[in-house]
Order: C-alpha cells, then sequence, then structure tokens
C-alpha cells in the first residue's frame, strides 16, 4: 500500500502531464480502490477539489463498457476563472479583514490568521463579497497564509485587550499609511557572538567540505559581540540596521531611529510625523523613562511629532520587523561563521528578497551606558500626550517649542 507522501509525489509528477478528464479518471480510480471514505482522501492528496472527482467517477459510470469519448483537452486558459481573476479587488479586501488579527513566526517568512475561515467568509459577505469559506482557504494561501497548530512562544500571561490593541494599531497604522506619512516598526534582533563559530542552517558546498569552525562558543573579549537594532519601513519595504558593539539601551534604539530618518526616511516622506509600533519591553520598553526623554530629543532635533503604540504583552514576536526583515537577515547568514562585525554589517546590508526588500545597515561603535536613571523633574519635561485607550501603550511625543 503506498504512502500519502508516495502518494503525493506520484500525483505532483503525473498530474501536470494529463489533460483535465484524465486526471478525474486517475484519482477517482485510485478513490475507489480504497472504497468509503476515498474521494475525500485522493481529493485531498492530489491538491482537486471533491467535485473534480466526483465528475470523475460519472464518467467511469456512464461510460462503463461503451467506447471511450473522443479525447478533448481543454484549450490553455479555458474553464472558469478563479474568483481573484474576476474580481480583483478580493484578495486585497481578504488579507485587509484578516491584517488585525494576523500572527506572525519570527523566524519564518510565514503568515497565519487566527480568524476561523466561516467568520472570515461571514465579514467578507459583509463587505459584499459573496464567498465561500473553501474558496476563501485557497485564496488565503495565494496570500502566504496558512493553517497552523499552536506553538510554544508566547511570552507571557494574555492581555484581555491584546486584540483591541491590535486593532488600534492597525487603524493607527492605516491612518497614516493614507495620508502617504511614515510607519516604521522596530526592534533589536537577537545579539550574535563574533568569531569562527558555529551558525544555525545550511548551505551548499563540495562534498566533504563543511566549513570547519570552533568547538565551544566561548565570547572572543577581542572580537565581542554584534547588536543589531532594525528599523523595517512598512510602505516602502526597506528596512535600516545599525549594529552596535556595546549595550543595547534605549539610547541605542533611537539612535538608530535617527540614522534612518536622516539616511532613508526623510528622502521618501515629506511630513512632520512618525509613527513607531514597538514591542513593550527590552530597550523600546513602554515602561522605560530613557526610551521617552530619547525620543523627545529626536522630536526636538527633527520637528517630528511622533506616535508610539506598544504591543501588548506576551506578543512581541508578532511585530512586524520580525517576519518581514529579520527572518529573511537570519536567512541571508545561515550557516556562515560570523567573523566580525564589518562582516555582519556587510551580510545585513546584502539582504533581498523577490519582493524587493532593501536594506541598508552600518556600524554604530558608540558606547551607550547601562542604567541611566531619568528623574521626575526631567520626564516631566517630556511633552507626551498619551491615548485614552491604554496610555501606557499608545502616546504622541511632541517637540517642546510646538
Amino acid at each position: 500500500m503506498q504512502t500519502d507522501k508516495s502518494l503525493r509525489a506520484k500525483y505532483e509528477s503525473l498530474l501536470p502531464h494529463l489533460n483535465e478528464r484524465e486526471v478525474r479518471l486517475v484519482l477517482v480510480a485510485d478513490a475507489k480502490s480504497m472504497g468509503r471514505g476515498g474521494i475525500s482522501k485522493f481529493a485531498n492528496l492530489s491538491g482537486k477539489t471533491r467535485v473534480t472527482l466526483n465528475a470523475g467517477l460519472q464518467d467511469l459510470e456512464l461510460k462503463s463498457g461503451k467506447e471511450p469519448l473522443v479525447k478533448r483537452s481543454r484549450k490553455i486558459g479555458g474553464g472558469r476563472k478563479k474568483a481573484t481573476e474576476l474580481d480583483k479587488d478580493l484578495s486585497k479586501a481578504i488579507e485587509n479583514i484578516v491584517s488585525p488579527h494576523t500572527m506572525g513566526d519570527p523566524m519564518k517568512p510565514l503568515q497565519w490568521t487566527s480568524k476561523s475561515l466561516r467568520k472570515i467568509s461571514a465579514l467578507a459577505k459583509e463587505k459584499g463579497y459573496n464567498v465561500s469559506h473553501k474558496l476563501l482557504g485557497q485564496v488565503l494561501k495565494d496570500l502566504g497564509y496558512s493553517l497552523q497548530s499552536n506553538r510554544k512562544t508566547d511570552e507571557g500571561g494574555t492581555h484581555e485587550d491584546r486584540d483591541a490593541q491590535f486593532e488600534h494599531i492597525n487603524k493607527i497604522a492605516t491612518s497614516f499609511l493614507n495620508a502617504k506619512q511614515p510607519v516604521i516598526s522596530v526592534d533589536c534582533k537577537k545579539n550574535e557572538i563574533l568569531g569562527n563559530i558555529k551558525n544555525s542552517g545550511q548551505e551548499w558546498l563540495p562534498s566533504n567540505e563543511p566549513t570547519k569552525v570552533k568547538v565551544y562558543d566561548f565570547i572572543d573579549k577581542e572580537l565581542g559581540k554584534a547588536i543589531p537594532y532594525g528599523v523595517y519601513d512598512v510602505a516602502n519595504n526597506e528596512g535600516w540596521v545599525s549594529v552596535g558593539i556595546d549595550h543595547d539601551t534605549a539610547s541605542f534604539a533611537v539612535a538608530t531611529i535617527r540614522s534612518w530618518w536622516t539616511e532613508m526616511g526623510q528622502k521618501h516622506f515629506e511630513t512632520n510625523k512618525l509613527f513607531i509600533t514597538a514591542d513593550g519591553g527590552g530597550s523600546n520598553s513602554s515602561r522605560s523613562r530613557l526610551w521617552k526623554k530619547e525620543l523627545q530629543v529626536l522630536a526636538n532635533e527633527t520637528g517630528l511629532q511622533i506616535t508610539v503604540s506598544h504591543y501588548p504583552p506576551g506578543t512581541s514576536k508578532w511585530n512586524k520587523i520580525e517576519h518581514r526583515l529579520f527572518s529573511y537577515i537570519s536567512m541571508n547568514w545561515k550557516a556562515k561563521p560570523l567573523i566580525n562585525v564589518q562582516f555582519v554589517v556587510d551580510l545585513i546590508a546584502s539582504t533581498t528578497t523577490t519582493k524587493g526588500l532593501i536594506v541598508k545597515s552600518k556600524l554604530d561603535s558608540n558606547l551607550y551606558e547601562k542604567g541611566q536613571k531619568i528623574s521626575d523633574e526631567e520626564l516631566e519635561s517630556i511633552k507626551i500626550k498619551r491615548d485614552n485607550f491604554h496610555g501606557e501603550w499608545n502616546y504622541v511625543i511632541s517637540p517642546n517649542y510646538v
């Protein structure tokens, strides 16, 4: 008995060479040999629908014992058009429905949605799109979504207003993007130990000639470590990464945002507004006084009114920069020992994708003091306006002179 894996391989190699009627007959013949449940199973294995196999079943029953019909293949491009071809706005409408609820694996350019197909279908119908839940599944697959099981990435308890905060962030981001104002996602990537040390992943090399690295992953005091802090420009699919060598502090984080604005951002946007989405912890913590003080300095220097929204607790890995920028950087340097900090900078800057991602990177050799204390007096000088909805997560910092 063939396994599901071998059957899939068989269909992948065979079916593309058959016409539509031949495909139906092959599949339904295999399905009949299994008996009960065969139609559903072989439809799933082949990627075809039950309707296709049922049509093949009718062919076998009606034509049994008779001369075969004259062979006729449908012309290329013939047959019913895809719903997404008939309605060019359908895919975009579906993505708009699921995007506020979209989650993303931090190390893979894959997305999945927390809403069921039937719920998405109901919402689509409310917007005037009469689309079945089965068709929705195919549309989501085409958009890069998939149905996935639970995975241990939750960093803490789930906040009761988690989904509401996602909606809030999405609403602000949409407003900024529609007004052609910058929306950036920021975060610090995992610190990397420098030296001839094993890096996860595999790459093509001559047989039996693997890259040789040290047995132990101890920090080399002379080489130290690389600290990549990134900025992802949502509208332009561009990234900026400053590679630090000292500490990941709020001062380093805001210095990176300043570098992005100077080197990339202000070339794209003629505006005095900026929207930042960030995790709730780390150097850009929602509780950090230094983060807010440094943003005030940036606002005063640039004249930008800076709107900030933090992701709620336990959701930092769903920040867009994780799966739109950092995941591709990790793929670009997989299996390559990060021998020194300049090599890290060069690898980051060489990261590209088929969707046109552009990344610039620069070494930041400045030293950033840890544990800086911001007094109540300094905090009072920050011109901050907190949102009515979770003001600890959502706020605007304006220049002091405005």
